[in-house]
C-alpha cells in the first residue's frame, strides 16, 4: 500500500474548489482511491466559530489547527485500513495556511500550544501545491460570490496570496501553479504537476543546477519568501547505477528524515523515490555510510520567487560561490533568475559539482 498526503492550497479565487473535483477525477482513473479532507477554516466558521465570534483570532487559530490534525490523523488512520493499493490524501489547504493570518510570534504560541513545531507542522504533508489567486494576473476573474466566508477584496487576496506562499516556503516540495494560461490550462499544469510528484507514470526529477556567486545572506534572510534550511546528507553503500542517501532537514534543533534513491536517465532527467525515516530508522541507516564520502552539511535557502521555486546551497568549505538548483516540470522550461542572483555558469552535466562528488574524501 503507497499512502501520500498533499496539500492544495492557494489564494482567494485561486481555483481550488474545481482543482479538487480534478484530481477526484484525474487519480482515480489512474487507479488511486482519493480521499480528500475539507478546509477546516470554512467549516468552523460556516458553523459560527470564527475570529470575530472567539475571544480572540490567535484563538481561532488554535482551534482550527487542533482540528486539522485531528482531520488529517484520522483520515490516515482510515487510509491504512481500506483495500487500495495506492491512496492520495488531499488536503483542502494544510496547517501551515494557518501561519498567513498570525504573526510570528502569535503562530510561534499556537505550534506550541498543539505541542507541535514550524517543521512538523509544514514537512508532515508529502508535497503542496499552491494555486494563485485570480487577483494577480487574472483580476477580471476575481469574485466572492462562491464562497460566503471568503470577504477579501482583489488587493488584500494577492497581499494573503503572497502571505502564503510565504508560509509554505520551506517545503521541500512546493510547486506554485500562476494565472499564466487560461483556467483550464492552470488546471491542466495543476494535475501535471501532482503526476510528476506521484511518479506517474514514472518518478521523473527533472533539474537544472548553477554555480552562483555567494549570496548575500542578510538579503535572503530578510525576504519573506525565503527561508532557511539546514541539512546533513550522507551517502550509502549502493549499486554504481544508483545513488541513495539519507538526509536530516529542518531548523533550529527540529528535524525529519528522509531516504532518497537516485537513478540517472540523462544528464537532467533520473528517477526518483524517497521515503520518510523515523529518527531511529535514520540512525540505523547510518551504519551503511559508504567510508569513502564525507558527510555534507549545507544551509539551503528555498526562495519562491513567481511560481518557481529556488533552492540555493551554502556550504561551509566555500566563502566565494554556492549552488542554485531548481525543479522543473518541463526540459525546456524557461528560468527566470532573481535579479540578485549572480550566474557563474550552469553545472547540470557537470559531475564535479554534485553533492556526492563533494562528499568525496580524496
Amino acid at each position: 500500500m503507497s499512502v501520500t498526503k498533499i496539500v492544495l492550497t492557494g489564494g482567494p479565487c485561486a481555483g481550488k474548489t474545481t482543482g479538487l473535483s480534478w484530481i477526484q477525477n484525474s487519480f482515480t482513473e489512474r487507479g488511486y482511491r482519493v480521499l480528500f479532507i475539507p478546509e477546516t477554516a470554512t467549516e468552523l466558521i460556516s458553523g459560527g466559530v470564527a475570529p470575530w465570534t472567539c475571544s480572540s483570532s490567535k484563538e481561532f487559530q488554535k482551534f482550527l489547527i487542533r482540528l486539522q490534525l485531528e482531520k488529517e490523523r484520522i483520515f490516515e488512520q482510515a487510509a491504512e485500513n481500506m483495500n487500495a493499493d495506492k491512496i492520495l490524501i488531499v488536503c483542502d489547504r494544510g496547517a501551515l495556511d494557518n501561519k498567513a493570518y498570525m504573526t510570528v510570534e502569535e503562530f510561534a504560541e499556537v505550534t506550541a500550544e498543539v505541542d507541535s513545531n514550524e517543521v512538523e507542522l509544514r514537512d508532515g504533508y508529502d508535497a503542496v501545491f499552491h494555486l494563485t489567486t485570480a487577483a494577480k494576473g487574472a483580476v477580471e476573474f476575481y469574485t466572492t460570490e462562491n464562497n460566503s466566508a471568503r470577504t477579501e477584496t482583489p488587493e488584500q487576496a494577492a497581499e494573503l496570496d503572497d502571505k502564503l506562499i510565504s508560509a509554505w516556503t520551506g517545503h521541500p516540495h512546493l510547486r506554485i501553479v500562476d494565472n499564466s494560461t487560461d483556467f483550464e490550462g492552470k488546471m491542466k499544469r495543476l494535475i501535471s504537476e501532482i503526476a510528476t510528484f506521484l511518479g506517474e507514470p514514472e518518478p521523473y526529477e527533472i533539474e537544472r543546477k548553477f554555480l552562483i556567486e555567494y549570496p548575500d545572506v542578510d538579503v535572503l534572510k530578510s525576504m519573506p519568501n525565503c527561508e532557511r534550511i539546514e541539512i546533513i546528507q550522507t551517502y550509502l553503500v549502493s549499486p554504481d547505477n544508483e545513488e541513495i542517501r539519507v538526509r536530516q532537514r529542518g531548523v533550529d534543533g527540529h528535524y525529519i528524515y528522509f531516504e532518497t534513491c537516485k537513478k540517472s536517465l540523462s544528464a537532467i532527467k533520473r528517477i526518483e523515490t524517497e521515503r520518510r525515516l523515523t529518527a531511529q530508522e535514520y540512525l540505523r541507516r547510518l551504519m551503511d555510510a559508504d567510508p569513502k564520502k564525507r558527510p555534507i552539511r549545507k544551509d539551503r535557502y528555498c526562495l519562491a520567487d513567481g511560481n518557481q521555486y529556488f533552492e540555493i546551497d551554502i556550504y561551509p568549505f566555500w566563502n566565494d560561490k554556492a549552488i542554485l538548483e531548481i525543479e522543473l516540470s518541463d526540459p525546456d522550461e524557461e528560468i527566470r533568475f532573481p535579479s540578485m542572483i549572480k550566474i557563474i555558469k550552469e553545472v547540470t552535466e557537470d559531475k564535479n559539482y554534485k553533492n556526492a562528488s563533494l562528499a568525496r574524501i580524496i
